[in-house]
């Protein structure tokens, strides 16, 4: 998938390697991220398949740095994806959930203060979601007409994302309800 997401970005224009780590950093992180060093050797292999191309660009006190465009090919490649259907439900991995669930012989008062935690580190990425990831979209659509429908697609992701964390946090709150109750005036 994470070619997929090279591409899309190239689609839009042109970029150097960090470019497309800060473009997806700064919009789809919340359902696709990736390491700067998977970028580049997905680029690099995206480049073997002529679904792009580089061209070095001389700096004179940097080291010379390749910008990378989507060819042909790799617009052909991209729509196919793009208008073909997934099938499956896509397999999630969440560390905490799985931790938890086999927690049953920890001490119930480090399993609250670990959703506790993790309770104020959803809080945060949904604020995230409501103001800086909503002004770049803003700010996107308002800078370019030609991103209009593209935005209107970029705050449906946007909102799954505020409404995943919304969910995380309610689930978090009746977990630690859940924990409390049951073991309330027990030493946990």
């Amino acid at each position: 998938m994470l070619k997929y997401a090279i591409l899309g970005f190239l689609n839009y224009r042109s970029m150097f390697g960090y470019e497309i780590k800060q473009s997806m950093d700064g919009s789809i992180q919340h359902f696709w991220h990736s390491k700067l060093s998977q970028i580049y050797i997905t680029l690099k292999s995206l480049e073997k398949e002529k679904l792009l191309t580089s061209e070095i660009e001389n700096q004179d006190d940097k080291p010379d740095r390749k910008r990378y465009t989507i060819t042909i090919l790799g617009k052909q490649e991209l729509n196919e994806w793009l208008n073909s259907t997934l099938m499956d439900i896509p397999q999630n991995k969440d560390g905490l959930l799985l931790k938890l669930f086999f927690s049953s012989q920890v001490n119930k008062q480090n399993i609250l203060q670990e959703l506790s935690l993790l309770r104020k580190l959803h809080l945060k990425q949904l604020t995230l979601y409501q103001t800086e990831t909503k002004d770049i979209i803003a700010k996107s659509k308002a800078s370019s007409p030609d991103l209009k429908d593209d935005g209107i697609l970029w705050e449906a992701t946007r909102r799954m994302g505020e409404m995943y964390e919304t969910m995380y946090i309610q689930w978090i709150d009746e977990t630690i309800i859940t924990i409390q109750k049951k073991f309330k005036g027990k030493n946990i």
